[in-house]
């Protein structure tokens, strides 16, 4: 949907895991992924919320993405970076 401050929101329910506000995202379409962002907001009801568990239903906008469809799937991961001992 779409909000006049904020552009354009998915309306998403998580199935798996849990989405962080600071998570990186793959957008996939048909299959095939369509873009690779960050999450810019990411809300429950009208609060903003650091994440959101498995099984409930957020709102969220991607960064210099606008062009959503009914369908699309939203894969969040983050990257960890682990230092190496010797």
């Amino acid at each position: 949907f779409k909000l006049s401050r904020s552009g354009i929101i998915a309306g998403c329910f998580v199935t798996k895991g849990k989405i962080n506000r600071n998570s990186l995202v793959n957008l996939v379409r048909n299959g095939e992924p369509v873009f690779e962002g960050k999450l810019s907001s990411l809300k429950r009801f009208k609060d903003d919320v650091r994440d959101v568990s498995e099984g409930f239903e957020c709102g969220m906008a991607i960064a210099g993405f606008d062009d959503l469809h009914e369908g699309d799937l939203i894969e969040a991961f983050e990257i960890e970076k682990i230092a190496r001992k010797l």
